[in-house]
């Protein structure tokens, strides 16, 4: 049996489009010889399409766009996510599959382990599937899985084959008192697919394909894994799609970060090896994320405040990637505190990725705050309200050419930055995409150390020299934080391995240093709750997948 995984982009909630998209792939798929042609979770839709799930126009119109797209299947067999009613729960629905050959839908098969952490909130919107059954096709007995339910096998968690570390970091774990997998053994299915809206994070990738390899391993059974690709709000899906044959080898993967149409016959394949660089993913998975979510958001532009310094200078580095030089502005606004390196640096990276360059002082800006305030402040002396004043200068003017020139603005902290509230509300934090949010300083470093590999696009200065916000007079990042190999180590134990206080200090920490960072962490919730969305790639990101109050007395 040929297969072809269909690994598509779609764009949520836009049922034609996607649509389309997957008539037209099903059409090439046939006319590359496929019999049997896969799509991803909830392909109609797209996901997550979270509270829009509320809205009955969708549902209807993706339960129309399924029959439409049965009606395309005459020359080759197709599984299809979709979203389907669930009429004995109403409002509730199913996450649902349609396996679809000659025209029509043959059966429905609905997701059974419905995800509830991090960035997933399916019992929100979804019931569980009620029982479980196979299609038979080609003298084939296919099992049909919807993402979650592959990743729950009791087995592969029980006897330790599972990494403990990997487990506790990603969310890993035995969550359900059901085994989907081997409910479709007990009824003699020799084949799996699962299709998938899988979100990447690091180091995801390995863990998954040695829980998929020992799944069809131990079942003896040959595993098809379709995954979505592109990027949606947060989250980017990287598509790796694989396929593994009965003794847990791969015999055939979709490309990463793109669209693709990967043909495999399971049992004929050749074993390949698959050798990924973490650094690379993280780099491919933002600039598409970026490059979505500035496409899907109706824009074609983006502006960037350069301040000579490594994170605008990688934000602009990765813009550039995912958008082309033409579609990408650096502004460098100096101000009485800029250094003419900083100005000079902003220059060199500008005139290294071919981007329109503009330069607008502040100067005269601030010194008409401090005038027009004097009265009011009088008698006190400059202080962190002043730093913050330049920063918000500088936000009010990214946000004129946003509007003017109908540009996003990129955002350009990052992840240790946002942990501490080293920040400014509409100041530095103004944008409408914080594309490094979720990189710690040191990732930060590496990442563009990575960039540079080949020919020196980022400047060197700008990655050597002390990091500074140059908003007060010799000011460095490490006058108020701790080092950021430091802090970025406490960051990741806390937030992403979610440890307490005595138990990072166990690490080997200074107690003080430790209390202090996750004081600063906790009461900086209110201004990364008014932050700009940002990329998702760590275990654990800012954002959806990470719900605090703002108002509450934790001491960790």
């Amino acid at each position: 049996m040929k297969i072809a995984m269909a690994q598509i982009n779609p764009t949520i909630a836009d049922i034609s489009g996607n649509r389309e998209k997957i008539i037209s792939f099903i059409r090439d798929g046939a006319a590359r010889g496929a019999d049997l042609v896969i799509f991803p979770e909830m392909a109609t839709i797209g996901y997550p399409p979270m509270d829009l799930l509320e809205n009955r126009k969708l549902i209807h119109d993706n339960l129309a766009s399924i029959e439409e797209i049965a009606r395309h299947c005459t020359g080759a067999a197709v599984i299809c996510g979709y979203v389907d009613q669930d009429p004995e729960n109403h409002p509730l629905l199913f996450n649902a599959a349609a396996f679809m050959e000659k025209g029509r839908i043959v059966s429905r098969h609905f997701k059974t382990l419905l995800p509830t952490y991090d960035v997933f909130d399916e019992l929100r919107y979804f019931s569980r599937a009620r029982e479980l059954s196979v299609v038979e096709f080609m003298g084939r007995r296919i099992g049909i899985t919807i993402c979650e339910d592959i990743w729950n096998d009791l087995d592969f968690y029980s006897e330790g084959r599972a990494q403990a570390g990997s487990l506790e970091k990603y969310d890993y774990r035995r969550r359900y008192d059901i085994d989907p997998i081997q409910k479709l053994a007990s009824l003699k299915a020799d084949l799996v697919v699962n299709i998938s809206a899988s979100p990447f994070t690091r180091g995801k990738n390995a863990f998954k394909r040695m829980m998929i390899g020992d799944i069809a391993r131990h079942h003896a059974v040959p595993v098809i894994y379709v995954n979505q690709v592109g990027g949606n709000d947060s989250l980017v899906f990287d598509g790796n799609s694989i396929a593994f044959n009965s003794r847990g080898l791969i015999v055939g993967r979709g490309r990463a970060f793109e669209e693709d149409l990967a043909i495999v016959d399971v049992e004929a394949g050749t074993a390949i090896e698959i050798t990924d660089s973490d650094i690379e993913e993280i780099r491919r998975a933002l600039v598409l994320g970026i490059r979505d979510y500035v496409r899907k958001c109706g824009f074609r532009s983006v502006v960037i405040g350069l301040s000579g310094g490594i994170d605008s200078a990688l934000t602009a580095a990765l813009a550039v990637e995912a958008l082309g030089p033409e579609n990408v502005t650096g502004i460098t606004m100096p101000s009485v505190y800029s250094s003419a390196g900083s100005v000079d640096d902003s220059r060199v990276l500008a005139e290294n990725l071919g981007i329109r360059f503009e330069t607008v002082p502040i100067r005269f800006l601030f010194d008409k705050y401090r005038h027009t305030l004097a009265e009011i402040f009088r008698g006190r002396p400059e202080d962190v309200t002043e730093e913050n004043i330049q920063a918000r200068i500088r936000g009010n003017i990214l946000m004129a050419v946003s509007n003017k020139e109908k540009s996003l603005v990129l955002s350009t902290g990052n992840k240790s930055e946002l942990a501490m509230g080293y920040c400014t509300l509409y100041g530095d934090m103004s944008g409408g995409l914080a594309v490094i949010s979720d990189l710690p300083k040191t990732l930060v470093y590496e990442l563009s150390r990575h960039i540079n590999r080949d020919r020196a696009i980022i400047p060197e200065a700008s990655i050597t020299k002390p990091p500074s916000a140059e908003l007060r007079p010799g000011q460095k990042d490490q006058d108020s934080l701790p080092p950021y190999e430091v802090l970025d180590r406490i960051l990741e134990l806390y937030i992403e391995d979610r440890l307490s206080a005595d138990e990072i200090i166990a690490h080997g920490f200074p107690g003080d240093t430790v209390r202090s960072v996750l004081h600063t962490v906790n009461i900086n919730e209110y201004k990364r709750r008014q932050a700009a969305p940002g990329i998702k790639v760590t275990a654990k990101a800012f954002g959806v997948g990470r719900r605090i109050p703002l108002a509450q007395r934790f001491r960790p």
